[in-house]
């Protein structure tokens, strides 16, 4: 995998966040801000802009690029949290200009450790986390099975659907959200929802866009 491949992640997560960016502003409504949908959809595509400028040459330049990107362009609490998971990542990489699977599974998981250090949540507490933690079990649990890129990731895309389908049933124990108390019951974490739609767009370029990515949770009954 090249910094093509990467790049192409990132415009069609930035696609699929566009195109869900009201559905998640409803899920955030009912818990927090009501802002989710529109800031990802900004960092995003601020994102893209940023990669289309620079060119980044290697995975992992790919990936800083985006993490400054949302860290400066994203509001609320979204930005720090997924600009650290990006650059955490990048870190990882380092400047190989190919990166092979477990890479990657590497990548994803030092993600999930910089996003809870910043944000001290575990799976559970209602947020991201209920997402991209069983994400990246899933995803490592195929590459440590002799399986594909295309395989793992769509195991983690499935996980962090399922992930995000669990939180409906959940109580916010962190963020703004946690101040509603029992009212967040039966309502989906708007975090869980972007992460789903990032991993599903990863999905999707490491099929070799055998077709574009239709996001299970878009529109769904929350």
């Amino acid at each position: 995998m090249d910094a093509s491949m990467f790049r192409a992640w990132i415009h069609e997560a930035a696609r699929l966040v566009t195109e869900n960016a009201d559905h998640l502003t409803r899920l955030d409504s009912a818990v927090g801000d009501a802002d989710h949908g529109i800031n990802m959809r900004r960092g995003l595509q601020a994102a893209v802009a940023m990669l289309d400028e620079t060119d980044p040459s290697t995975p992992g330049a790919v990936l800083a690029t985006v993490g400054r990107a949302l860290i400066s362009k994203t509001g609320g609490a979204s930005g720090p949290l997924y600009g650290t998971g990006f650059r955490q990542a990048a870190g990882t990489l380092g400047v190989d200009p190919d990166v092979s699977a477990a890479q990657l599974g590497a990548a994803l998981a030092a993600a999930l450790t910089g996003i809870q250090r910043i944000g001290a949540a575990l799976e559970g507490d209602k947020t991201m986390i209920d997402a991209l933690s069983p994400a990246v079990t899933a995803y490592q649990a195929v590459i440590d099975t002799g399986g594909d890129l295309t395989n793992a990731t769509r195991a983690a895309s499935d996980a962090a659907v399922r992930g995000l389908k669990q939180t409906a049933r959940m109580q916010a124990r962190k963020g703004r959200a946690s101040y509603l108390g029992a009212r967040t019951i039966g309502h989906e974490d708007p975090g869980a929802a972007s992460t789903a739609l990032i991993l599903s767009a990863l999905a999707t370029v490491s099929s070799a866009g055998e077709r574009r990515s239709e996001w299970p949770g878009a529109g769904a009954a929350t």
